[in-house]
């Protein structure tokens, strides 16, 4: 069997290596703009949009089932730099239908973490991991194609993926709507890490299995309908088909997977250009503390103690631009932020770094705000940890719960104007205060955060100024 595999293997890495000079071709030719990320294209240039979205999938492993997944949407689309809920990147080229994309993103694929099937039962977890990729798109009136270049970078499967493939997108009235079709050329790592079984997992109904380089095979659709002038439904399905190797693993069950998405989200763009002479930049820089009080408590102001179980601690510095200024003619405003967040774990395990990306919106419509400018604060987005928190694996492992590195973002504060306080006008925009770290997985319903129920809460201080 070996030796048949072999030639068909070496034909796949062929075709695989002569579209990925094709691939390459294009990419310095100049061409750009999207990939086969779900999310991209549904929000405008230059916009923002907060929201919630549900997929449900059937399973590739044995007796798993139909899978329900949560996803939080945080979506940014910048001239250069974007931010959705399953990728983060970086975007180059002349126009929107010729561009480059260097980005990361999120691999949902991997063994259920929540409710492990028998046919898993005692094999190592697979993870989802983290792809670092390079994508090209060439677009006109014929539609889109486009080619990208996946590799993963979180140290789980370490495979690679070439993808090439063509969509269409168009609108009807309030109706978008894209179709495409595309063909994955997976190398043998991806493929034997997701869905081999290595020799010391073996028994009797699972035989030890190595899974060779594959092409898959997928058609779909992803659409949106604008209900309102800020809402908008949006939706998907698409069905693909594994190769021989992958359908042939002990652990897989179905050849043909189906996904479906559904769900809903709030535009956050400006109505009209607010900021003729640029976009004010913003920096904030914090200071806090670990604290095993819950959010809400802390919130309200139930529960303020730091430093109760251990002794760790942060250290960040943001950055963030405005998106919209006094959103529907409410004092309330709109800004994106991105930093790192340093951990001070004192010890207890190695320092490490903490990237964030979110969306935050701030009121500041109190009857004493002409005298003392006071605001409040929530930002909701995404963090990424190098390490998991030590004061969060300890609550969690306590409790029997997974980990993930990739964990959703909550950030309440109150601040004041030190301008107004200290009556010196060229601070007005400076403001003081305190704030909320807090990660989390939205009660173990995201299969994005790793399926997490808990998470990790931090105390801080910090000053916020706009240039």
């Amino acid at each position: 069997q070996h030796a048949r595999a072999q030639p068909q293997r070496n034909r796949a890495q062929r075709s695989a290596a002569r579209l990925l000079v094709l691939a390459l071709g294009a990419l310095f030719a100049g061409s750009a703009a999207g990939n086969s990320d779900p999310l991209s294209g549904f929000a405008a240039p230059d916009s923002a949009a907060l929201g919630v979205m549900w997929r449900i999938e059937r399973s590739p492993y044995r007796d798993a089932g139909t899978r329900h997944d949560f996803t939080p949407l945080y979506l940014y689309e910048g001239e250069r730099f974007y931010l959705r809920s399953p990728s983060v990147g970086l975007k180059f080229g002349p126009s929107e239908q010729r561009r480059v994309e260097i980005f990361f993103r999120h691999r949902f694929e991997g063994h259920p973490t929540d409710d492990i099937p028998e046919s898993l039962a005692g094999m190592a977890p697979r993870e989802q991991g983290i792809d670092g990729g390079v994508s090209g798109q060439l677009g006109g009136a014929w539609g889109l194609a486009f080619a990208e270049l996946l590799r993963d970078v979180s140290q789980a499967s370490g495979g690679s993926e070439l993808r090439v493939g063509y969509k269409y997108p168009f609108r009807r009235g309030r109706l978008w709507l894209r179709p495409h079709v595309m063909l994955s050329f997976r190398d043998e790592r991806l493929n034997n890490y997701y869905y081999g079984v290595r020799p010391e997992e073996a028994r009797a109904d699972r035989p030890a299995y190595e899974a060779q380089s594959g092409v898959v095979a997928e058609v779909g659709a992803y659409a949106a309908y604008q209900i309102s002038a800020r809402w908008r439904l949006i939706g998907g399905a698409t069905f693909s088909r594994l190769p021989d190797t992958v359908a042939g693993s002990p652990i897989v069950a179905q050849r043909t997977l189906n996904q479906y998405y559904v769900g809903a989200a709030y535009d956050l763009s400006a109505e009209q250009e607010q900021w003729p002479q640029g976009r004010p930049l913003i920096v904030r820089a914090l200071y806090g503390a670990s604290s095993d009080c819950d959010v809400l408590k802390i919130m309200t102001l139930r529960c303020t103690s730091t430093h109760t179980v251990d002794n760790t601690g942060i250290a960040g510095f943001e950055v963030g631009w405005p998106l919209v200024d006094r959103l529907n003619g409410w004092p309330l405003d709109v800004a994106g932020f991105v930093g790192v967040t340093q951990h001070k774990e004192h010890g207890l395990q190695p320092d490490f770094p903490e990237i964030k990306g979110y969306i935050k919106a701030y009121f500041y419509g109190f009857p004493w705000d002409a005298k003392l400018r006071t605001r409040l604060g929530l930002g909701v987005g995404l963090s990424w940890a190098k390490e998991i928190p030590f004061s969060e694996a300890r609550d969690l492992e306590s409790k029997g719960r997974n980990t993930s590195h990739l964990l959703q973002v909550l950030d309440p504060t109150a601040d004041i104007s030190l301008g107004d306080l200290f009556a010196v006008k060229s601070l007005r925009n400076t403001f003081f205060g305190a704030g909320v770290s807090h990660r989390s997985g939205i009660f173990g319903s995201s299969q994005l955060l790793g399926n997490v129920n808990g998470g990790s809460n931090y105390i801080y201080g910090y000053v916020e100024t706009s240039f």
